[in-house]
């Protein structure tokens, strides 16, 4: 495909992992950041190093905050911000997202009041560009250093999930297209909850044995929960359901997973939260998910508990104790 002009909108650590992959894949890229402050030092050091040290930013990719110079004539904007700052930051290009451009979002999150963020998008876009979303199991450490990684893409519009996943496709990466945008965007996000779950549990020391059932009953609520919303089933099965899951369960380099850790240790939430140094999405998205499920009458048990720990004041270990005092029922409802 031809090379294309693509603004990448957050200076994070993902978002600056697929800035240097769409580089490298021979686009010409614009990395957006809000505060010039910390732009300045991505234009003269030409790396990342609070989040990416060590990997060199290609002759295609530039660093900007300048909103108007990053959106100028591009083909694709691909949002990559905190879920909290993510209405804003579309309210901002808005005005400024040439009428030709594609959009897309890699954002992982629910907004606190349950919604979407494809509902956020089309209220404050409304149709006049065609968007998607890319998710999937993705460490940005191990995009960035050019690892194989798999991603979905996943749009209503299947000619432009095509066209994001064409971007993206290299030889480091593979993209698969999807329709189901809801099942896609909520396997992302409440796997991020599940995660803290999980390292809570390990912080515990309560073993491999708890881990897997975690994962496992965690997927059944992720999957009730997204068929609820509309999601299809297979979806939870692939990348942006289990595989993601699998994923930030499992590996600390996941923020939420060391989160968790640090709560089932003895930390309280802000004094993890300022250890790990970036947003943790699954503390912030465990609220706006219980507020989904309950809208849909959707149980969630683990999610529950995660926020009791987090918002309640609930003891970790008294959580999994509620949780195993649950009555018995079939596996399979």
């Amino acid at each position: 495909m031809r090379a294309a002009t693509v603004a990448v909108l957050g200076v994070g650590s993902w978002g600056t992992a697929l800035a240097l992959l769409l580089a490298r894949n021979g686009h010409a890229v614009r990395l957006w950041g809000h505060d010039p402050e910390e732009v300045a030092p991505l234009r003269h050091e030409r790396e990342n190093r609070r989040y990416l040290p060590g990997i060199a930013f290609p002759a295609a990719l530039t660093a900007t905050a300048d909103l108007a110079e990053a959106l100028a004539s591009v083909d694709l904007a691909l949002v990559v911000v905190p879920s909290h700052a993510y209405a804003a930051t579309l309210a901002r290009l808005r005005p400024l997202l040439p009428a030709a451009a594609g959009f897309a979002w890699a954002t992982k999150g629910l907004e606190r009041d349950g919604r979407f963020l494809h509902q956020v998008t089309a209220d404050v876009l409304g149709a006049a560009w065609p968007a998607a979303i890319i998710s999937g199991p993705s460490f940005a450490g191990e995009v960035a250093r050019g690892l194989p990684t798999a991603v979905t893409v996943a749009a209503t519009d299947p000619a432009h999930a095509a066209r994001v996943a064409a971007l993206l496709h290299g030889s480091n990466l593979r993209a698969y297209t999807s329709s189901d945008v809801v099942g896609v965007e909520l396997g992302g996000a409440v796997k991020n909850v599940l995660a803290i779950a999980a390292g809570i549990a390990d912080g515990l020391g309560f073993g491999a044995n708890a881990r897997a059932a975690l994962m496992t009953r965690g997927l059944a609520e992720m999957t009730r929960l997204g068929l609820a919303a509309g999601g299809q089933r297979e979806t939870f099965m692939g990348l942006a359901g289990i595989g993601d899951l699998v994923l930030t369960c499992t590996d600390d380099q996941s923020r939420n997973r060391r989160f968790g850790l640090a709560i089932g240790r003895g930390q309280s939430a802000e004094a993890a939260c300022a250890a790990i140094g970036q947003v943790v999405e699954g503390a912030a998205t465990v609220h706006a998910a219980l507020r989904l499920a309950r809208t849909l009458g959707v149980e969630m048990p683990i999610t529950e508990q995660v926020d009791r720990v987090l918002h309640h004041g609930e003891e970790p270990r008294r959580a999994v104790e509620i949780l195993l005092a649950r009555d018995p029922k079939p596996e399979i409802l």
